[in-house]
């Protein structure tokens, strides 16, 4: 039996196993989701599911509207605008203090965790999942390792909306750049604070770019259905395309 653990424990399975099921691509953007059907898959009473899908919502990845139900939101590209003008914010800031602060154990720590996402990168084929969650550890260390508990936990979840819009559209396949990663954390730890923030910035804005361009089938569709949307309604999803040259930022 499942030992019985304290609600907001249950919440935090909850939300761990509806957003990785968001990221795996088993339920898609624009995608209807029950919580009923959530709480019975996970033997659950309704409260921590409804207390995740809560979470969920605050974050981004998740939309609800009175009689339709929720949804895994359609991002706008004014959605992806703005995100990433936050990111830029906050992940330019870490990059900063990482370059500040960072001790050689810590430099060595992130190179490897660099390396392991490109060589996944860098594979003919690999699973997105694997490949976005190692890429999400990565992001989340830089922040981590300099000391500032409110920026780390918030560019932990904006990297969780990033990653689900990245998750769009058909598996990565191969031919992508494999050095990408190692080349930002090298400059974190020996290129200085300017160097560093220029660095993270630009990768930043690689990373807005591919996110434009496999979002760009469901920017249509979000206006289309601004207003409204039927938890029976079928919803016909597009298939957004994957560039040769494109992985993770």
């Amino acid at each position: 039996m499942k030992p019985l653990l304290p609600e907001s424990s249950l919440a935090a399975e909850a939300y761990i196993y509806i957003r990785e099921r968001i990221m795996r691509g088993d339920i898609a953007i624009g995608q209807v989701i029950s919580r009923r059907k959530i709480a019975a898959d996970l033997g659950m009473s309704f409260l921590p599911v409804s207390e995740a899908f809560l979470r969920l919502e605050f974050e981004g990845l998740l939309e609800s509207r009175p009689r339709a139900g929720t949804r895994v939101r359609i991002p706008s590209k004014a959605d992806v605008e703005g995100h990433y003008v936050v990111r830029e914010g906050l992940e330019v800031q870490a990059a900063r203090l990482f370059a500040e602060r960072a001790t050689p154990d810590a430099c060595v720590e992130v190179l490897k965790l660099a390396q392991r996402v490109d060589a996944l990168a860098s594979q003919a084929e690999t699973d997105r999942f694997v490949h976005l969650s190692v890429h999400e550890k990565l992001h989340r260390r830089i922040a981590e390792l300099t000391d500032c508990r409110i920026l780390s936990d918030t560019i932990e979840k904006t990297c969780a909306l990033s990653s689900t819009w990245l998750c769009s559209g058909r598996a990565f396949t191969g031919n992508r750049l494999s050095n990408k990663h190692t080349a930002l954390v090298e400059t974190l730890c020996s290129g200085g604070v300017d160097a560093a923030a220029a660095a993270m910035r630009e990768h930043l804005m690689v990373s807005k770019e591919w996110a434009m361009e496999r979002l760009a089938p469901y920017f249509a569709l979000a206006e289309k259905q601004t207003q409204t949307y039927s938890r029976t309604m079928p919803v016909v999803l597009p298939t957004a395309p994957v560039s040769a040259g494109s992985q993770a930022s």
